[in-house]
Order: structure tokens, then sequence, then C-alpha cells
């Protein structure tokens, strides 16, 4: 699997306050039968200790599907845990701290939402872009929204590839075409399923259909 396929269909997890981390981890191995090419932990509500300990199990889960795991904000949890990478938002450590820390081989994913962050975070040394809001998001009801039109300029702005975020779903993702993404990331149209290995897996046909219709998602 190329680095820009292991974003073709990018879940992020989504854990309620009352829902178990082994619910969770039940979860995510259906999503990833159901087709899911990477997974982000993100924990909000725990400390760095506990956060190393669920991304071991994690970790651990999807390596015996050869999906890589990176983990959300904290670089030092993700290193601890031999997880594959980390997210990072603007707000937290840069792409060029990390790889310090981290070295090569390390997977160093972060946010953008201008061409000006984007390139920054390139030049630093992120491996990808997690480019959005998209749409309207149920898990981050304040954040920005990013027209295609942005989309598409911060896509080509970069060599690294950039993955979609933001409320996306079956209904949206088409609509997404052309816009120089290699894949999408979802949170809520995966966990918050009944189904969640059929969700995962209409998505990823949806996901791969939509990237076959945008040739310029597939450049090398």
């Amino acid at each position: 699997m190329t680095e820009r396929e292991k974003l073709i269909l990018y879940a992020v997890t989504d854990r309620k306050k009352d829902e178990s981390f082994d619910a969770l981890l039940e979860k995510t191995e259906k999503a990833i039968i159901g087709g899911v090419t990477c997974v982000q932990l993100r924990e909000k509500r725990c400390g760095t200790d506990a956060l190393v300990e669920m991304a071991k199990k994690m970790k651990r889960l999807c390596s015996r599907y050869g999906v890589p795991l990176i983990v959300n904000d904290d670089f030092r949890a993700a290193i601890k845990a031999g997880a594959d990478g980390v997210h990072v938002g603007m707000e937290d450590a840069g792409a060029r701290e990390i790889r310090k820390a981290a070295g090569d081989g390390f997977i160093i994913g972060v946010t953008a939402k201008t061409t000006e962050q984007a390139r920054k975070a390139e030049e630093d040394g992120a491996d990808y872009l997690g480019v959005g809001a998209v749409f309207p998001s149920p898990t981050k009801r304040d954040a920005v929204r990013i027209t295609p039109e942005r989309l598409r300029e911060i896509t080509q702005s970069v060599k690294i590839p950039a993955a979609a975020i933001g409320g996306i779903n079956l209904s949206n993702v088409a609509s997404l075409s052309g816009t120089g993404i290699c894949g999408v990331c979802a949170v809520s149209a995966i966990f918050d399923s009944d189904d969640t290995e059929g969700a995962a897996r209409k998505l990823r046909e949806a996901a791969e259909k939509m990237l076959r219709a945008s040739p310029e998602s597939a450049k090398a």
C-alpha cells in the first residue's frame, strides 16, 4: 500500500463518554474489515500514560491487518506506544520538532486550512495534510469551513498528499471529486453507525469511485 493509498479511507475514532475502550476496539476492527486504510486514535479526555496504554492496544489491532495507527496530538505518547505516527493541529507541536524526536519513518500528519499552512507543514517535514472542515461536522461544530475551491488550492500548493475531513458521508463524498485529495477522513459516518463494517465498506467504495473520477488525485 502506497502512502497515498493509506489515506483513501482514514477513520478517526470517536469514543463516547459511556463507551468502553474494548468496545471501541471492536468497532475499529469491524471498520478495518470493512475497508478502512488508516486509523487515528483520538482520545481527548485522558492523560499521556492512559493514552499510551490505549495506543498500544490499538496498535496491536491495526498491525494484525497491516493498517497504520496514527495518534491524535500527543506525539510523545505516539512514540512511546510504538504507533506509526501522529496527527497535529497548527496549535500543537510542529512537524520539524516532531521529526527531530521521532526520526525518519514516523508518519507526521498536519491540519492545514490555508495554502500558507500547507506549504509550511510540507517544508517542516509533514508526510500528509488533513484539510477541513469540508462540510458541517457533528464532532467539531465550530470548525472553519473549507470550500471546494480552497481545498483544491491547498492540494495544488504542495506535493505531499492531502485527505479531506469534516462531515464527510455517503451523501456528499462524490462532490469532492476534482479537488486533488487522495482520500477522506471519517468520524461519525463510520463510528456512529449501527453497522460499522457495512458503513466503512460503503464509504470506501464511494471514496474510490470519487477518486477514480479525479485523475489528479492519483498522481505520484
